[in-house]
């Protein structure tokens, strides 16, 4: 129960502190739990954006209560957590999975889809972050309404669902990741949604004309609680929107695991006959730090017989670059939403069994960035499905000590460092081919 006054609460924090107990504990069995944690933190953004499409799993929830159970249980034997953490994987696939339900059953499987992402005139309305369910209320209540709404950040693949990009007035994506929201949300000349999380302190210049939903707020910022959308559909009105059309300029999305197995045979094929010699993963988490320019390297200069897989706000940093393609097969694939990390392992696992060879055997190469809980989940993921070799970075979360990081990089061959040099990195995953 919190205290009521400021000095009572700082002295509840000290037992309750995501440190509480460093000082006789160490930091090492402190990271071990905050691993724990903070992938159960990322699970459980998961299982809300499936919860309010309608899906809901007792057997998730169930498993998550005995994570936190044992979590609440004070542990202190490091390797003991390192193993509930991949059992916090195992679980944020079924989430992964239940989610993907969610989304596919609701609003279709993604197509292949041309975004426009340069603003047209007229009213708009700028929905950012990761729940399509608030999307849909949105596109429903602006129906007939004269105003276009665009997507933002991790909404982005919200354009290639059937159902989503059958309203008109679903006008496209404008801006990237959520690091460059400020100066983004500043520009638009319409109201701001934000779905979900990745909100940064308003600006002044927007801090009106910005709304909160579900579990994301700010301090004097209006929230939405009920699903009624009038205040943002009268502020639309209100404001200029965009006097003119852009230039039309587009990106393609809409590479889920649906189009992608597909497809299938017409991949195997290109690796088989050498014209794909080898594929990588690189996206995940993006923020402001300049190191974080390693991804757009690895993608700018990956060799012209290879296939870039994206997903997550990761893919701002080159999204927009052009690829081309090999034999009709885009060589830069966006498969949507960091949660859409299930249809990269859908499609690596029925590479494998193309080939008749493991995840680890085939001539991918995984790297991505991680920032915050979902990533932790994701990771957590990865490993618990035994996929080695993956790099990560540009930074490491602070709640894993060099102890901590030497442990998952003997057993899983992670390199935890910051990432180094791209050419060198894209030479050594080139020597890794195909088994078949």
């Amino acid at each position: 129960q919190p205290a009521d006054g400021l000095e009572q609460l700082l002295r509840q924090a000290s037992g309750v502190a995501i440190n509480s107990g460093v000082d006789h504990l160490g930091s090492d069995v402190i990271g071990a739990r905050a691993l724990i944690l903070y992938g159960m933190k990322g699970v459980a953004a998961y299982a809300q954006h499936a919860r309010v499409l309608g899906y809901q799993s007792d057997e998730v929830d169930a498993q998550a209560e005995v994570i936190l159970d044992y979590l609440a249980s004070n542990p202190t034997d490091i390797d003991a957590m390192l193993e509930e953490s991949l059992e916090v994987g195992r679980l944020n696939l079924k989430v992964m999975e239940l989610l993907d339900a969610a989304n596919t059953e609701t609003f279709g499987a993604q197509e292949i889809t041309s975004v426009r992402i340069s603003p047209i005139k007229g009213k708009a309305i700028l929905v950012s972050g990761h729940d399509l369910h608030d999307l849909k209320q949105i596109l429903e209540q602006t129906k007939d309404q004269g105003i276009n709404v665009y997507t933002h950040g991790e909404m982005l693949p919200a354009n290639a669902y059937p159902t989503l990009k059958a309203y008109p007035h679903l006008a496209g994506n404008l801006g990237g990741a959520w690091q460059d929201q400020q100066r983004e949300f500043a520009d638009f000349p319409g109201p701001i949604v934000m779905t979900s999380n990745c909100i940064i302190e308003p600006g002044k210049n927007y801090k009106n004309r910005i709304f909160t939903l579900g579990p994301v707020g700010w301090p004097g910022v209006r929230h939405i609680d009920d699903g009624d959308f009038t205040p943002v559909i009268q502020a639309a009105k209100a404001l200029p929107g965009f006097a003119a059309d852009a230039e039309d300029q587009r990106i393609t999305i809409g590479f889920g695991h649906h189009t992608l197995l597909g497809a299938a045979d017409k991949i195997v094929d290109a690796v088989k006959s050498g014209d794909i010699r080898h594929f990588f993963l690189v996206g995940g988490c993006d923020g402001a730090s300049p190191a974080r320019n390693y991804f757009t390297e690895v993608a700018d200069h990956a060799p012209a017989d290879s296939v870039v897989m994206t997903l997550g706000c990761g893919k701002y940093r080159f999204n927009r670059h052009e690829f081309g393609d090999i034999g009709g097969i885009p060589r830069l694939l966006d498969i949507g939403q960091c949660n859409d990390a299930h249809s990269a392992i859908r499609v690596a696992g029925a590479l494998a069994e193309a080939f008749n060879c493991g995840v680890n055997d085939l001539p991918l190469s995984i790297m991505l960035s991680w920032f915050e809980q979902k990533a932790t989940a994701i990771h957590l993921s990865l490993l618990a499905l035994g996929i080695k070799g993956i790099k990560l970075g540009p930074t490491l979360p602070a709640y894993l000590t060099p102890t901590l990081v030497q442990k998952l990089q003997s057993r899983f061959d992670l390199d935890l460092d910051l990432i180094g040099e791209a050419q060198a990195d894209l030479q050594a995953a080139l020597t890794h081919t195909a088994t078949a």
